[in-house]
């Protein structure tokens, strides 16, 4: 069943880049902005993760964390955040454990060909929890723009 605005948010536990342990109850009572990308250090996925970087500090002066989930290694990510000095955790998901709850992993067109991967789906979570809305199209650069203006900020 695919998840829709207004239902609860699947709990998960992960580990991030650092090796620390994040799960979705760490942020209860904030905004969480949890998006899904397909792969580390290539050109859309460091588009999209460079924008959240630069509006950082827009997104929590609306209370708004970040937090991105690919199926790379913790080392990938590791690079990754380094190469383009990242500021916001990416949790390692290679078993697809958070992605399958999220339904973001399965069948995708790409390139006109149908395949299975990751979704570039975002989703806005709300302080109570509930997923306020998934944007299964964002604009690869203009994120920050765009959640800011679903949650009408």
């Amino acid at each position: 069943m695919e998840l829709k605005a207004g239902d609860k948010a699947p709990d998960f536990k992960a580990k991030d880049q650092n090796g620390n342990n994040i799960a979705l109850k760490d942020f209860k009572g904030k905004k969480l902005v949890i998006y899904f990308y397909p792969e580390d250090d290539t050109e859309l996925c460091t588009k999209q993760a460079c924008n959240f970087r630069d509006s950082r500090k827009d997104l929590e002066k609306h209370g708004i964390t970040v937090l991105g989930v690919s199926p790379d290694t913790k080392d990938s990510h590791v690079h990754f955040t380094d190469k383009f000095k990242l500021n916001f955790p990416l949790l390692v998901d290679p078993e697809k454990k958070i992605s399958t709850l999220y339904g973001t992993w399965g069948e995708k067109n790409m390139y006109g060909n149908i395949v299975i991967g990751m979704r570039r789906w975002t989703f806005l979570i709300n302080e109570d929890g509930t997923i306020h809305h998934i944007i299964k199209k964002p604009k690869t650069g203009g994120d920050t723009q765009q959640i800011l203006a679903k949650w009408g900020l």
